[in-house]
């Protein structure tokens, strides 16, 4: 079955008793037993429902996984893979990550135990000197957020067998559209599917697909235990983003080309990251192991922070608003917004300044999109 077929078949089963072409909402905390722990397969709904395993079966299918695990968010699903190390366990980071996952990392696991190196992941050769006998797994974004680089997966997954390590890849960005870490080496693969997966921007939600029978036993424990699980009804959202998943992304895709190359003409813009240019580090990685390039944007304007507060209050099709990935275009200021709880020393080095700001690429018609933002930095 293609990649596109898949997003509107994959993983899922017939409905049995009245032939529902959509998998059902089974808004159900429990179920009915014929006898003591004798019943039709679901006991519990923390523990399983039907609606979540429709949608786990889905992001396992797109991954080409054997498992998937669904969450009440991104962070959720991080959380549960956080917890399957003890006390002096290293986990070695990207250095430019979501805002979210350094806090979660920092102040909540750090004082569990854990340690955290956070490394540019773009330079392999490196990377052999931070792992230790304590070190367990390394933790990717590619294409980071927000500055847009592009780490070699493959490159990383040699490196992560020859130590035997754990490789984990937090996919949110590319989308399996784009990109498929465990055809290029990851364990265990992550979405925050609120964002592209969804689509719509009206559902918190996070997914994990795998395939190793061990590792999927360990979380699946975790998923019940801790109880973070997503409801049914956003289940159903996001599987029914899911759906239209390919025909979004591919104009993700061309509306971001466009206005890629727009800035970057732009007299007034400074830097623009984007991994389709040829001269973006990393771009014959992006080339080899993504179908295409994303429809994130990050670019520096001319100014100071007075300059990006004006620009980024003048949007009036782009909104200003935390999060990414829905079919509306956002712009995001990463330095006060979703990059706020990284200390600014630390920002600073990765080039997350007061003067970067970062476009969720929709999919409106594009000469909306450039107009828009040529009279909000204009």
């Amino acid at each position: 079955m293609k990649f596109n077929t898949k997003t509107i078949h994959g993983g899922q089963i017939k409905e049995k008793a009245y032939g529902a072409v959509m998998p059902p909402i089974y808004q159900t905390s429990t179920y009915s037993q014929k006898s003591p722990g004798e019943h039709s397969g679901y006991e519990y709904s923390r523990t399983q429902n039907p609606t979540r395993h429709a949608l786990e079966r889905s992001i396992a299918s797109l991954e080409n996984a054997k498992y998937g695990l669904a969450f009440s968010s991104g962070l959720s699903a991080i959380d549960a893979i956080m917890k399957l190390f003890s006390p002096g366990d290293e986990i070695i980071s990207t250095n430019d990550l979501y805002g979210g996952s350094y806090r979660l990392f920092e102040k909540v696991f750090k004082k569990f135990g854990l340690k955290f190196v956070f490394t540019d992941l773009r330079n392999l050769n490196e990377i052999e000197n931070l792992i230790s006998s304590k070190t367990k797994l390394i933790w990717v974004e590619t294409p980071t957020n927000p500055m847009i680089n592009i780490v070699d997966i493959e490159g990383l997954s040699k490196i992560c067998k020859t130590n035997n390590l754990l490789l984990a890849v937090d996919n949110t960005f590319s989308t399996p559209f784009l990109q498929k870490p465990i055809d290029l080496g990851a364990d265990i693969v992550m979405h925050s599917a609120t964002k592209f997966l969804a689509g719509h921007s009206d559902v918190i939600l996070g997914l994990l697909a795998l395939s190793r029978d061990e590792l999927a036993e360990k979380l699946f424990f975790m998923q019940n235990s801790s109880g973070a699980i997503c409801g049914p009804m956003d289940s159903f959202l996001t599987l029914r983003g899911i759906k239209t998943l390919h025909v979004r992304m591919q104009r993700h895709c061309e509306n971001a080309r466009v206005i890629a190359n727009y800035l970057k003409k732009h007299d007034k813009v400074d830097n623009v990251y984007w991994p389709g240019f040829e001269n973006h580090p990393n771009h014959n990685i992006a080339k080899s192991q993504m179908n295409d390039f994303g429809g994130m944007i990050s670019f520096t304007v001319k100014g100071n922070f007075d300059l990006v507060k004006r620009i980024t209050s003048s949007f009036k099709v782009f909104t200003l608003a935390e999060s990414l990935g829905g079919v509306e275009s956002l712009v995001n200021h990463p330095a006060t917004m979703t990059h706020a709880s990284i200390p600014k020393e630390e920002r600073d080095k990765i080039g997350i300044t007061d003067n970067l700001i970062r476009l969720s690429v929709g999919i409106e018609d594009i000469s909306d999109l450039v107009d828009d933002i040529e009279q909000a930095i204009n």
